[in-house]
């Protein structure tokens, strides 16, 4: 018996040293996090790594700003009014994150943590006609603000921390292996805990990947929104059509040189009849 209880003790004992190494190796991991914003060039987006196990996991490049609604006391102290705080992601914030196979994760906090971003991304596999795809997305963001802090709120009544959230968000949708790219204007609504009340999230040049990264920080091959695609065209198009005009004019000015010469080396027929007996 003593022999038993010792081995079930030393089974035991192992188990939780194994749930202590994963606990401990898996908070590691999520400490792996880098701030890179001061190597852009646009002082309005940030740039954030994970990284799990030496090598990037998870880079996130985005320009990101809350248009936040809040309640204010009109001038009589008996009706409220709405006021609207924007409040920008700002360089130098703190950043979390974890990676997964089918589930990664960034968090980003600013202002002395009075603003968190949180955002989750999932893998996914579908079945199509040509076999099964899979594509990753961004399906919850989540951002919590403090309406008592007094840089963005000025005297907002019930001030304190508020979560606004997405609902069933299926955004930046790409296939696996891919990052994404947009540097158009996106908008997502999340319903604050406030009553009422709906924050705005705005992305714009964006370029994130929070899976099966090959290179270190580098992103893979780019899988470029609609819109950035259809400005593609239309900046494009004009060129194009340009091109072939161009070309147009150049054949019709070659044929009109050939024809001419071809026609300078016949002889010409005369006018006057009484010169055809000099011909022959």
């Amino acid at each position: 018996m003593d022999l038993r209880r010792r081995a079930l003790l030393g089974v035991d004992g192992l188990r939780v040293l194994l749930i202590l190494f994963h606990t401990v190796t898996r908070i590691t991991a999520e400490q792996e996090v880098e701030n890179l914003s001061g190597l852009s060039t646009n002082p309005e987006k940030d740039i954030f790594v994970v990284r799990e196990n030496g090598t990037t996991c998870l880079m996130a490049e985005f320009a990101a700003k809350f248009i936040v609604p809040y309640d204010v006391w009109a001038s009589n102290y008996v009706d409220l009014i709405t006021e609207q705080a924007d409040i920008s992601l700002t360089r130098g914030a703190e950043v979390k994150g974890h990676c997964g196979h089918d589930e990664s994760e960034l968090q980003v906090f600013w202002v002395d943590r009075a603003y968190a971003l949180k955002m989750l991304f999932l893998k996914e596999s579908h079945n199509t006609s040509k076999g099964p795809e899979a594509t990753w997305k961004l399906s919850k963001v989540q951002f919590v603000y403090d309406s008592s802090e007094k840089t963005h709120f000025k005297d907002a009544v019930s001030a304190g921390k508020h979560t606004a959230n997405s609902h069933h968000l299926s955004a930046l949708v790409t296939p696996a292996g891919k990052s994404y790219e947009c540097q158009a204007q996106q908008t997502i609504s999340l319903a604050s805990s406030d009553p009422q009340k709906t924050v705005t999230m705005i992305l714009s040049a964006v370029h994130i990947q929070p899976f099966d990264i090959i290179s270190d920080f580098v992103f893979s091959e780019e899988h470029k929104c609609p819109v950035d695609e259809r400005e593609q065209l239309e900046e494009t198009l004009p060129l194009i059509l340009g091109l072939i005009l161009g070309l147009v004019i150049v054949v019709t000015l070659v044929i009109y040189h050939i024809h001419h010469k071809m026609t300078a080396n016949q002889a010409q027929i005369p006018r006057d009849r009484s010169q055809y007996k000099h011909m022959g």
